[in-house]
């Protein structure tokens, strides 16, 4: 049996597919037709979820950009403000849907995936005013995407929503990989999502479930988001086999993210020996890698097609910046083998200052 994938994806953690244990429980799930309630399965996700991350209630939604954009028409109006941190899933990959479906805008502040609250403060536009937008929602990114990973620290998330309740601005953590930030941090999911009004979080991203998101706050929020998840066609019927999955995914995939932040750190660490690329093996947090490519290296584009001739798939996240994401389908070896295709290939162009 040979020690890896002959083809290793390292685009993301959601190309995963499921073990027997998850088609098993797919094939025994309880269902019924959600719009009316009726689905067992997905009933008691929704309650061991609000359980989980310690609020009132939760509503499953078919994808975690869904469950932002839903959470953006409940809480806010068109034409308000949002803040959020620089290169924000919520600003880079929703496809403009939070300007069409909620009209807002965002402003972007802070860096590496995070800001603290003096800079919250700053950006803060006051409401009824005759020029700014009102800033009515705040959103932490946990972990953060594009910035590698990124854990903003529980104590300045707890400030930033402290100080949102007290302007009356609307906190929400956009917690896809929360799952990861809570192992990573040490700290239960529970302790992360308790300063926010809101989160999300989805079962597809490290759990390893082939879909579905949870959006989670108190009954009245959860309540006006019902119509608007209809609005946005996220009504479905037998959700309950995406629901099992799910359910299985929390009582067996948690624990093994730890696999996940150890193969990426590896993996940079590995990626870090390339001189013709820039990497810091110490900031890797969780289960994703970002490096850049010096100026006079391939660009991340060429990349990313040399490595799949390579039988290794990675996603190009700028002109010069790469994303690789570790998950329970990848193992130590696989990523040891992706990270020596990819430097052979990077060494092959010219190395900067080079004599």
């Amino acid at each position: 049996m040979p020690d890896r994938e002959a083809v290793i994806d390292l685009r993301s953690d959601t190309v995963t597919k499921p073990c027997a244990g998850m088609l098993a429980a797919m094939a025994g799930a309880r269902v019924g037709d959600d719009q009316y309630g009726e689905d067992i399965e997905t009933n008691l996700l929704q309650d061991e979820v609000a359980q989980l991350l310690g609020k009132e209630r939760a509503l499953w939604l078919p994808s975690g950009t869904m469950a932002n954009q839903v959470a953006l028409k409940t809480a806010t109006q068109p034409g308000d403000d949002v803040i959020v941190a620089m290169q924000s899933h919520a600003v880079w990959h929703e496809t403009g849907g939070s300007a069409a479906n909620a009209g807002v805008q965002f402003s972007e502040i802070g860096g590496q995936g995070w800001f603290g609250v003096d800079a919250f403060d700053a950006a803060i536009k006051p409401k009824n005013h005759h020029i700014f937008p009102p800033t009515t929602m705040v959103q932490v990114e946990q972990t953060h995407n594009r910035c590698g990973g990124t854990l903003c620290p529980p104590e300045v998330a707890q400030e930033i929503c402290q100080l949102a309740k007290e302007r009356n601005i609307f906190s929400y953590m956009d917690g896809a990989r929360l799952w990861n930030a809570a192992v990573a941090s040490g700290r239960t999911v529970a302790d992360l999502a308790a300063p926010f009004d809101a989160v999300m979080v989805s079962f597809s991203k490290g759990l390893g479930a082939p879909g579905g998101s949870m959006l989670v706050g108190d009954n009245e929020f959860i309540e006006r988001a019902v119509r608007f998840r209809r609005m946005f066609g996220g009504a479905m019927r037998q959700t309950g086999y995406y629901a099992a999955t799910a359910r299985f995914a929390l009582s067996q995939n948690m624990a093994r993210l730890t696999d996940d932040h150890a193969n990426a750190k590896a993996l940079a660490a590995h990626l870090a020996e390339c001189p013709q690329l820039t990497l810091n093996p110490n900031g890797v947090q969780t289960n994703i890698v970002v490096f850049e490519l010096k100026t006079d290296a391939m660009r991340a584009g060429d990349l990313v097609r040399a490595a799949k001739a390579h039988d290794v798939l990675i996603n190009a996240l700028g002109r010069n910046t790469v994303r690789l994401v570790t998950h329970k389908d990848v193992s130590r070896a696989d990523c040891d083998h992706a990270a020596d295709q990819i430097i052979k290939i990077l060494s092959h162009q010219p190395i900067p200052n080079a004599a």
